[in-house]
């Protein structure tokens, strides 16, 4: 049986059900993207809130992390408990409840909210805030672009997918090497690389939309989708951060 999350056709390609009046389709598209959108926004917001708090009351941050920044066992939990919600949400989606998905998702915007609350102690505010708006500026018209590019871009995702695997290996890599060239490199082809996502995953969500109208799958679908775009953007704002971020001293 295939998978009711996973599009079986092209938004370019793909017919209209001749039952649904094109206005109503294109509205129909129009509130489940905004829906999309409008979970990731809550999403990146409550992180924001998140590492704020955590970052501004040494209390709180005596909870995730000991003096030296080393996490304790609850950072650690809160480090990499995000990376179990994902495959969780990518694996079990079909027999989670909506609910349940919803539940995750938040909770998954917890957890990032503490372990990026040591980027709002390593860097400073203004620095942040520049990249924020920086991001959220790229974000929308790469974002937009992938919305309304009449280009199929599917042909693309096989290679973006590819590059994010050596990208993590490089990353593993300079762990060891320490070079600041390397480093600078990485960040670079990070930045190219969810910046290609980010259109290429809007595309994609788009898409969904054809299989999912009118099932029960339609909001389980918004929220994963909302969570990719939530991961774009966050990538995004972090490799951009690494060359427009000023250092606390």
């Amino acid at each position: 049986m295939a998978d009711p999350l996973k599009p079986t056709t092209s938004p370019l390609t793909a017919g209209r059900n001749p039952a649904i009046p094109a206005v109503a389709f294109d509205v129909g598209l129009r509130t489940y993207m905004l829906a999309v959108y409008n979970y990731m926004a809550s999403g990146l917001l409550l992180t924001g809130i998140v590492a704020m708090l955590v970052a501004n009351s040494a209390a709180i941050r005596a909870v995730f992390f000991a003096a030296s920044g080393t996490p304790t066992l609850l950072g650690w939990i809160a480090v990499f408990a995000p990376l179990a919600l994902v495959f969780t949400l990518s694996f079990g989606i079909n027999r989670l409840s909506e609910s349940t998905v919803k539940a995750l998702f938040w909770t998954y915007a917890i957890l990032m909210g503490v372990s990026l609350s040591t980027i709002l102690l390593a860097y400073t505010g203004v620095s942040v805030a520049r990249t924020f708006f920086v991001t959220a500026a790229a974000f929308g018209g790469l974002s937009l672009w992938g919305y309304t590019t009449k280009r199929n871009l599917s042909a693309f995702g096989t290679f973006l997918i590819m590059g994010v695997v050596g990208l993590l290996i490089a990353m593993v890599v300079n762990m060891f090497l320490r070079s600041s060239t390397l480093d600078l490199i990485v960040s670079a082809i990070g930045v190219l690389l969810f910046a290609g996502l980010t259109a290429f995953d809007t595309q994609k969500i788009k898409s969904v939309y054809f299989d999912v109208a009118g099932t029960e799958f339609r909001g389980k679908a918004v929220v994963m989708g909302a969570l990719t775009l939530y991961l774009d953007f966050l990538n995004l704002f972090l490799f951009l951060l690494r060359f427009m971020g000023d250092r606390r001293q």
